[in-house]
Parts: structure tokens; C-alpha cells; sequence
């Protein structure tokens, strides 16, 4: 078997540019669908369910795209034609969604948004992976983590700069402000255009070549899913019991969500362990019943990390409106303005992001891929905690300076601990999985954190932000569960030629 020849560094930059358009738009969407929602007149207590679509989609797509690229391959390759298609579809939402007339119109944008998104997010990670030899990889995913910084910074403080500008950041009831309706029409501009030059600038190893390459770990062939009925059951009769008693004590509706997710995902194991099927949902469920043990453990990881993600999207806008400048009045120009330091603070932890990814690798060469995980998710969670007690909104800048290593630990070191163990014939279809421990907490955060608000901190969403500063020191204790890889990862990697 031969080796997979290393890329220069220009090819990776260019394999990696188009993440700077995708960031940008998911930029564009976790700082300012909050806003737009309630500008349309979404209640508080109503906004993590409209934010529902996000992880929902991501769930149901990724694993689809994943396993369709796998089996994919014609004029423009494995993998492009997926960040081509997405792009044409969240460049379209991206236009619509700031001129929603109504908020199920634009509930429903943000939904063809994300799994638009995710059509070509999730083939990126892959992408890499069957690109780059195992020492490059994590040179290619540090890159790809520079680019989402970029984009996302740009992104986010694009609104605050054209009000600086002197756009107006103030609308009539029921219409959004120009400055996040200029920003969209930007966002898609820019979006094209960078996925376009991927596309046209990168080339791909046929799958057959691929299997040929000497780093790519063999495929298990037989895989036993007859005990996959115990999980099945074990998660069906807590799904049931849920239903029954959210329907007996007239519990949030939301929680059905969460009651209903347990419930189908028991059903699906159960039909696993009968099925002799052949098609993608039998094979999706039975490599998620067989997935590595390092995927496993690294699985609550991504489960705790995300949580707080999620809450950090959905209330970072609520809270710094109320908190720190001391409006909830959409109408007020309190709340815009405060709307609009919360883009600075994205962009700004974004922007650290950025810088932690020229960082990290040093602290790993230090510390270890483990344990530099765990300072950054550790830094991350003091930063969310510390929006409950900051009064100054110019501090909190300091609070997204550890937003923003954890983040940038999140988007890169999990990936490479992963990448390794993953043969490349399934490289989609088991990234696209892994992502399910990305968006099953998201489904998790959309179903209990407004009922939490609601029921024991009396709607204040500065406490959000507090649970997602929890979640991530949890996601910081799994860490210590996942062992430290050996040589070849990012404190080994060689430095390629320009």
C-alpha cells in the first residue's frame, strides 16, 4: 500500500476556503435569528422551539449527506457536489429570511437555512480526512478552524459596522433592520463565492484510490447488531413513560420532543436487530450500534460542548439586552443597541477563535491533545458563567476570550482524535454520525432549557448562559475519559512545503 502524499500548504488554504462562506452564513444565523424572531414578536419562552429546526435538521441530514457522498462520484468529484448544492439552497434562504412578512416565515428560513448548511458542512469534515495523511490532518482541520474564526467574525460585527455607518439599526414593528438585512444579502455573496473557489481549485482521490492508501483502518465487515434490542428497549419504555407523564401532569409540550426522539430512536435499534435489510437507514443505525470505542468516549464530549453551545446562540441576545443594557423592547433603542454589541461579542469570541488556533497547536506540543482540551472548555464555561455577575458590556469581551479557545477547541481537537480511527470508504457516513452527538444535545437544549428558565430562574436568560458554563466544565471531565493519542497528531505534525 502506498502513502497519501502530503499537500502544500496553498493546496489546503484553498480546500479550506470554502468553510470562511458556510461560517458566514451560520455566522449571520446563531448571532441574529434570535433577534429577528423576536423582532416579529416571539415571545422569550418561545424561542428555543423555533430554534428547533437547527439541530433537527442537522440529525436528519447529516447522516443522509454522509452516506450519500460515500457512494458519490462523478464530474466534480466525491464530495463538492454536496458543498455546491448547499450553498445554492442557504444562499437562497439567506436572501429571504430578513424579508420574512410574518415569524412562520421565517422559522421556516431558517430551517431550509440549516439543512442547507449542514449539505455542505458535513462532507467539509470528511473532506479533509480523505484529502490529507494522517500527519497533515491536523494541520487541515486547525485551518479549516481559521476560517470559520475569519468568517464568523466577519459575520458577526458586520451589522455593528454598518451602524456605524449610519444604516439604520432601528425598523417599524414587524420588519427587520437594515443593518441585518444588508449583512444577509452580503452573506450570500460572500458564501457563493467561497465555496465556488473550493470547488473549482480542489481535486479528489477516486474512492478506489483511497481504500488504497495505506492510512485508511479496514472496514469491519460483519458487524453483530442482534443485541442491538437492549438499548432499543431501554430507550423505548423511557420515551413512552415520558410521553404519559408530560401528558398526565400537563407538562411543557416541548418536552414531547425529547420524549419522542428517545421513543423513536429506541424503535429504530429494536428494527436493527431484526431487519436483514440493506439499505442506508439499516446501515446508518448499525454503525452507530458499532461505532469505535474512541468515538464512543469522545461522544459526551461533543454531547456536553454543544448543550452550551446552543444555549450560548439562542440566549446570549436576551440576556445582554436585559443585563447589561437593561431592555427587553425589541422597539427600544436599548435593545438594538444591545443587540448589536452582542454581534461584537460573537464576532470577538469568534475572533479568538481565530487566534486560539495558532495557539493551540503550541499547547499541545505542552500539554497534550487531552489535557489542552480540557484548559480550553474549563476557560469556555468561566466565560459563560461570568455574563451573570458582569455588569459592563465592554468586559464581557474578556468573558468570550475563553468563549472563544473553548470554541476553537471544539471545532478541531475532537475531529482529530477521531479522524485516525475511521476507515476512509466510511469517512462520511461516520462523521455524519458523530455529528448526531453534535445536534442530539441541541434537541436536548431546545426541549428543557425554557422549561428550566421558566420554572426555577423566572424567565431570566442570563441563567442559560450559567447552564451552558456548567455543561461545558462536564464536557471538560469526559475529556479526562479519552486517551492521549500517540505520535502523528498535531504536536508531530511536520510542517509542509509551500
Amino acid at each position: 500500500m502506498s502513502s497519501k502524499p502530503e499537500l502544500s500548504v496553498r493546496q489546503i488554504l484553498n480546500m479550506s476556503v470554502g468553510f470562511l462562506g458556510i461560517q458566514f452564513a451560520f455566522g449571520l444565523q446563531n448571532a441574529n435569528v434570535s433577534r429577528i424572531f423576536q423582532t416579529l414578536g416571539a415571545h422569550l419562552s418561545l424561542i428555543p422551539a423555533l430554534w428547533i429546526a437547527a439541530p433537527l435538521t442537522g440529525l436528519l441530514v447529516q447522516p443522509v449527506i454522509g452516506y450519500a457522498s460515500d457512494r458519490t462520484w462523478g464530474r466534480f468529484g466525491r464530495r463538492r457536489p454536496y458543498f455546491l448544492a448547499g450553498a445554492l439552497l442557504t444562499t437562497l434562504a439567506l436572501l429571504v429570511m430578513p424579508d420574512s412578512p410574518a415569524l412562520w416565515v421565517a422559522a421556516m428560513m431558517l430551517w431550509l437555512m440549516d439543512a442547507s448548511v449542514n449539505i455542505s458542512m458535513e462532507p467539509f469534515r470528511a473532506f479533509v480526512a480523505d484529502q490529507l495523511p494522517t500527519s497533515q490532518r491536523p494541520l487541515g482541520f486547525a485551518l479549516q478552524t481559521l476560517f470559520i474564526g475569519l468568517g464568523a467574525v466577519l459575520s458577526s460585527v458586520l451589522p455593528w459596522v454598518l451602524a456605524r455607518f449610519g444604516v439604520a439599526n432601528v425598523a417599524p414593528r414587524g420588519e427587520i433592520p437594515a443593518t441585518v438585512r444588508l449583512s444577509f444579502y452580503a452573506g450570500a455573496a460572500v458564501l457563493m463565492a467561497a465555496v465556488l473557489w473550493t470547488v473549482l481549485t480542489t481535486r479528489e482521490y477516486p474512492p478506489e484510490r483511497l481504500r488504497a492508501f495505506a492510512d485508511s483502518p479496514p472496514v469491519r465487515r460483519l458487524l453483530d447488531v442482534s443485541r442491538a434490542w437492549r438499548p432499543g428497549l431501554l430507550l423505548l419504555v423511557l420515551g413512552a413513560a415520558g410521553i404519559i407523564l408530560i401528558h398526565h401532569f400537563a407538562l411543557d409540550p416541548k418536552l414531547y420532543l425529547l420524549a419522542g426522539g428517545l421513543a423513536v430512536g429506541g424503535a429504530l435499534f429494536l428494527w436493527l436487530s431484526r431487519s436483514r435489510s440493506r439499505g442506508m437507514v439499516r446501515q446508518v443505525m448499525a454503525d452507530l450500534y458499532g461505532m469505535p470505542q474512541a468515538m464512543r468516549r469522545l461522544a459526551w464530549v461533543q454531547f456536553f460542548s454543544w448543550f452550551a453551545m446552543f444555549a450560548l446562540w439562542i440566549y446570549t441576545t436576551p440576556a445582554v439586552t436585559a443585563v447589561q443594557f437593561g431592555s427587553s423592547n425589541p422597539l427600544s433603542s436599548a435593545y438594538n443597541a444591545g443587540a448589536n454589541w452582542v454581534d461584537v461579542l460573537f464576532g470577538a469570541y469568534n475572533g479568538f477563535a481565530v487566534l486560539a488556533a495558532l495557539v493551540i497547536p503550541q499547547m499541545v506540543r505542552r500539554a497534550g491533545v487531552r489535557w489542552t482540551h480540557v484548559i480550553n472548555l474549563t476557560a469556555a464555561a468561566a466565560g459563560l458563567i461570568s455574563f451573570a455577575w458582569v455588569r459592563d458590556p465592554e468586559w464581557l469581551l474578556l468573558s468570550m476570550l475563553g468563549v472563544g479557545f473553548g470554541w476553537a477547541s471544539i471545532l478541531s481537537l475532537p475531529y482529530t482524535l477521531l479522524a485516525d480511527n475511521l476507515p476512509a470508504e466510511k469517512m462520511g457516513i461516520y462523521m455524519g454520525i458523530f455529528n448526531f452527538f453534535v445536534v442530539i444535545p441541541q434537541l436536548l437544549a431546545a426541549s428543557v432549557l425554557g422549561v428550566l428558565l421558566q420554572v426555577f430562574f423566572r424567565d431570566h436568560a442570563v441563567f442559560g448562559l450559567v447552564l451552558g458554563g456548567v455543561s461545558l466544565a462536564l464536557a471538560g471531565l469526559c475529556t479526562l475519559r479519552v486517551a492521549e493519542p500517540g505520535a502523528g497528531l498535531l504536536a508531530a505534525a511536520p510542517a509542509p512545503q509551500a
